[in-house]
């Protein structure tokens, strides 16, 4: 039998990125239509790798059904902002644009590390990507099968280091770009060139899956490398930076169900010095761009690859092709992943103030306009604000003498409350309803009132100084990290979800699911006996996760590929 006949069958996205003209399709020809607030054929697919989802409000949808209306379409745009950098010209910028253009007229912060505008319409469009222009921005690459917005450590205290670190998160995500001239051309108005586009990273049919890429400082593991496929982990000497230990492979993503998909930590490749950066990401990406899985899309992502053809092989492959071979990796460790809310001072003596933005949602609220807030601050701060894969937001190079004045303005607006507790500063969630089409479940308005229940449980208990990592997903993708946290809840219906328990503190250990389908009220009595037993049986400084191992309520995750679902 030859092999055309045997080779399993491509996945219908092979053939749209095949046929789309290097990511142009006929989205500009799309956008003319006004029938319609959305895009046809495979255009719905194709604005993803321009930055873009296409939505409807999902609380609506029955309502627009009856009434024989078309779903009320929008888009969702998530920007470029390698290591989450923004200065405040920008920022006031983007912050205008959502108030006036946007349905929801909100700023999402997210585990990306970027900015969402949420509720764009289709007659919008060009005009918004044409203000990123201006404020040289760009949403490229943001979604879709390609490398996606590259995170790096917003560490603000060791500012010679994160520079360093920050530049070289600049560097790879402008490495791995498409050079696909068709973002230029659809959005920008720009001349179709007579030269042929190329691809010489990406291939002309780019990844089989998205690509996710971290640049993290020991000891904060505040990107959460074990949920990417490509992660440098800075090492320095000194205060400066000389090079890095890559670690590939991970992965949080799974599907109900389907026991060959489950979340994977990043396997340890070795050291690199400096200079070798750029060619080692760029045979990882070439490696699992010829390798990853064309034909099932759940098992696409570079997790899996490692899986099927082993570590070492994978490694031997990524070394062939850069030129180079791994030295053995350098010592490391992170003792947390939190941000560090309020102020802290850099030792280049500037102060940085991070914002606890709760879900990453900024809007202004009665009796706390939290948008405006950071408007106010934006006109008068003089360095640069930084994003956080936690959602929360830094006011970063603030020098003493304008340390009062930049506080002045967080109170007031509400930006900063000495009530906020710790708990509520280490719980996360995703977006979910109403925008997500994939979600299943309440995640970003369900986690508030959550929270007050598990605050006032930590409380009964004696512990209400402490903090449990708590994260909700609305559904399996992994958006909101569940898949690392010390309590995990993946949406499975409404109202329903699937209760992980067992990660730790510091993001390096995977939950196993303690219970499947159940309701909240379920969760917090399971979580109300748990927390007494913590709260009376740990030893000193265990965390939560910690101890319902050693407690044996549940086993570990030794290797999730094997023992995830036993």
């Amino acid at each position: 039998m030859s092999q055309k006949e045997t080779a399993p069958k491509l996945s219908d996205n092979e053939r749209l990125k095949r046929e789309s003209d290097f990511l142009r399709g006929t989205i500009a020809e799309d956008l003319q239509d006004g029938l319609t607030g959305g895009f046809k054929g495979d255009n719905f697919q194709l604005i993803r790798f321009h930055g873009m989802y296409q939505q409807d409000d999902r609380d609506l949808r029955a309502e627009r059904i009856e009434q024989k209306l078309e779903p009320l379409i929008n888009m969702m745009l998530r920007c470029r902002l390698p290591g989450g950098i923004i200065t405040p010209k920008q920022w006031l910028g983007i912050d205008k644009f959502a108030a006036e253009e946007t349905l929801y007229g909100s700023i999402r912060l997210t585990t990306r590390q970027t900015f969402q505008f949420h509720g764009v319409l289709k007659t919008k469009l060009k005009s918004m990507h044409q203000l990123l222009n201006r404020l040289e921005l760009d949403s490229i690459a943001t979604a879709g099968d390609v490398n996606r917005n590259v995170l790096c450590t917003s560490n603000p205290v060791e500012s010679v280091l994160h520079q360093q670190a920050y530049e070289w998160a600049k560097k790879i995500s402008e490495h791995l770009l498409p050079k696909t001239r068709a973002y230029a051309e659809v959005w920008l108005d720009g001349e179709k060139q007579e030269t042929p586009d190329e691809e010489p990273v990406l291939g002309s049919t780019y990844l089989p899956r998205k690509f996710k890429t971290t640049v993290v400082i020991p000891p904060q593991n505040d990107v959460d490398l074990h949920a990417n496929d490509l992660n440098f982990i800075a090492i320095g000497h000194n205060g400066k930076l000389v090079g890095f230990n890559v670690l590939v492979g991970g992965g949080l993503a799974m599907t109900h169900g389907d026991k060959a998909t489950y979340p994977r930590k990043a396997s340890e490749f070795g050291y690199i010095p400096l200079e070798h950066t750029l060619a080692v990401a760029e045979a990882v990406v070439a490696t699992q761009r010829d390798w990853g899985n064309r034909s099932e899309r759940k098992n696409a992502k570079t997790k899996y690859t490692l899986e099927r053809v082993g570590v070492d092989t994978f490694k031997a492959e990524v070394e062939r092709r850069a030129g180079i071979h791994f030295e053995p990796i350098k010592p490391y460790e992170f003792t947390g992943r939190g941000d560090r809310i309020g102020w802290v001072q850099g030792v280049d003596d500037q102060w940085h103030l991070t914002l606890f933005i709760e879900n990453g949602r900024l809007l202004d609220y009665p009796q706390r306009p939290l948008k405006t807030g950071v408007a106010e601050i934006a006109k008068i701060h003089k360095g640069d604000f930084r994003l956080t894969a936690n959602q929360n937001l830094i006011v970063a190079g603030v020098s003493p003498q304008d340390k009062e004045a930049i506080e002045v303005l967080a109170r007031r607006y509400g930006l900063m409350d000495d009530g906020v507790t710790k708990q509520r500063e280490n719980s996360m969630a995703c977006v979910s309803f109403p925008t997500c089409p994939l979600a299943m479940a309440e995640a970003e308005r369900f986690l508030p009132q959550f929270v007050t229940q598990v605050e006032q449980i930590m409380s009964k208990h004696g512990v209400g100084d402490e903090h449990i990592v708590l994260r909700v997903t609305g559904c399996p993708n992994g958006c909101g990290r569940a898949m690392l946290a010390e309590i995990g809840l993946v949406g499975k219906a409404i109202g329903r979800y699937n209760l992980h328990l067992g990660g730790d503190r510091e993001g390096m250990r995977i939950p196993r699911m303690y219970r499947e389908n159940i309701t909240e009220e379920e969760i917090l009595a399971i979580l109300d006996r748990l927390i007494e037993n913590w709260a009376g049986e740990r030893q000193s400084d265990e965390g939560f996760g910690d101890y319902v191992i050693r407690a044996g309520v549940i086993k570990p995750v030794i290797d999730s590929a094997r023992d995830f679902y036993d």
